[in-house]
C-alpha cells in the first residue's frame, strides 16, 4: 500500500466507524424503564386507592424490572400531590395512582394549578372500588331505613364523616340524602381513613366509604356494613342488600382507581404501562387480592379511560353545581 492510499484510508477510518462499528445515538437508548419509578398517591395511607396501588405496583415491578417508589401525598383532598405528578417531568418515571375525586370532583370545586382532562396523559382506569355504607358496630342503625327514619325525625342531628369536601364520601352521601330526602350534616376530615376511623370510634355516626378502607375495620368487627352502593349484592358480602334492594331504587355509587402520567409522556412509554396493569390484572393472585379489597377490575386502555374521565367529570359537575358543594 502506498502513502496516499495509507492517508486515505486513516482519513475514512472514522466514518466507517461511525457507519458499521458503533451504534446511533437512537438505538444506544436504554429501554424504558431503566431506573426506579416513582408512584404518587395523593391519598391517606390505608385508602382504597393506596391498599390497591400497593398490590399492582408491585406486580408492574416485576414486570417492567424496576422497583416503584410509592409516596403517600395526602392534603387538600389530593390536590398537593395531583399537582405534584402534574409538573413532574413527562418521561414516564413519574406516575398518579389517583381516585376519581382528584380528576372529576375536585377540580369542580377548588381552583387548581392544572387542568384535569390536559394535564395528565390517562394510563389505565384499573378498577372500580366499589362502596358502601358503614356505621359502628354498637351503632343503633342496622338497616339502611333505620338510619334514614333517625335523620327525617331529626334533620341535621345526624352526621357523617368524609374525606374532605369534594371527596367520594361527601359526594356519595349527598347523592344519598337528596334521594333519601334527608338533611345530614358533613364533618370532613383528611383523608378517607380518619374519616372510617372516625365512624368506627363514634366521632361521627356513618360514612360512604370505598369497601378497599373499610374491610379491616368491617372484619375485626368495629364497623357494620348496612348496605352496599353496587348494581348488584357482592359475593365477598352475600347477606349485605346493596342500597336500591334496601331503600332507595336505582341508587348506584362506585369510584375509580386509575394510573395517570404527566402530560407529555411519549405514547410509547404509556403503552408500556398500559401493557404491564394489563399483565398484572390477568394474574389470578393478583386479581384475588384486589377483588377481596371489594375492587371490580376494569383495566380499560388510555384510550377508554379517557373518555370515561370526560363523561365523570362532566356528570359531577352538574352535581356540584346543583348541590352548591363548596371547598372548606
Amino acid at each position: 500500500m502506498n502513502a496516499l492510499a495509507r492517508s486515505l484510508l486513516t482519513a475514512l477510518l472514522p466514518a466507517s466507524l461511525l457507519l458499521f462499528g458503533l451504534p446511533n445515538p437512537a438505538s444506544a437508548q436504554a429501554p424504558y424503564p431503566d431506573r426506579q419509578i416513582h408512584m404518587i398517591i395523593p391519598l391517606a395511607v390505608g385508602s382504597a386507592v393506596d391498599s390497591a396501588a400497593r398490590v399492582l405496583a408491585k406486580s408492574m415491578a416485576d414486570d417492567l424490572g424496576q422497583s416503584i417508589y410509592l409516596e403517600n401525598v395526602p392534603g387538600s383532598a389530593g390536590l398537593i400531590g395531583a399537582e405534584r405528578v402534574a409538573k413532574a417531568s413527562a418521561d414516564g418515571y413519574t406516575l398518579g395512582a389517583f381516585n376519581d375525586s382528584v380528576l372529576t370532583m375536585v377540580p369542580n370545586i377548588h381552583k387548581t394549578k392544572w387542568d384535569p382532562l390536559t394535564d395528565f396523559v390517562p394510563v389505565s382506569l384499573v378498577g372500580t372500588i366499589e362502596w358502601g355504607l358503614v356505621v359502628a358496630a354498637n351503632s343503633p342503625y342496622r338497616t339502611v331505613d333505620d338510619f334514614i327514619k333517625a335523620a327525617k325525625a331529626r334533620p341535621k342531628a345526624l352526621n357523617y364523616g368524609s374525606g374532605g369536601s369534594g371527596s367520594p364520601q361527601h359526594l356519595a352521601m349527598v347523592m344519598f340524602a337528596n334521594q333519601a330526602g334527608i338533611e345530614v350534616t358533613h364533618v370532613p376530615y383528611k383523608g378517607a381513613t380518619p374519616a372510617a376511623i372516625a365512624v368506627a370510634s363514634g366521632e361521627v355516626e356513618a360514612a360512604f366509604q370505598g369497601l378497599g378502607t373499610v374491610v379491616p375495620l368491617i372484619a375485626s368487627g368495629r364497623l357494620r356494613l348496612l348496605a352496599v352502593s353496587t348494581e348488584k349484592r357482592l359475593s365477598q358480602y352475600p347477606e349485605v342488600p346493596t342500597v336500591a334492594q334496601a331503600a332507595l331504587p336505582d341508587f348506584f355509587f362506585n369510584s375509580w382507581f386509575a394510573l395517570v402520567a404527566p402530560k407529555g409522556t411519549s405514547d410509547q412509554v404509556v403503552e408500556r404501562l398500559y401493557a404491564s396493569v394489563s399483565t398484572a390484572l390477568k394474574d389470578p393472585d393478583i386479581s384475588k387480592k384486589l377483588e377481596a379489597q371489594g375492587m371490580t377490575l376494569r383495566g380499560t386502555t388510555p384510550t377508554e379511560f379517557s373518555a370515561a374521565l370526560k363523561d365523570q367529570y362532566s356528570r359531577y359537575q352538574r352535581i356540584i353545581q346543583t348541590n352548591q358543594i363548596r371547598g372548606e
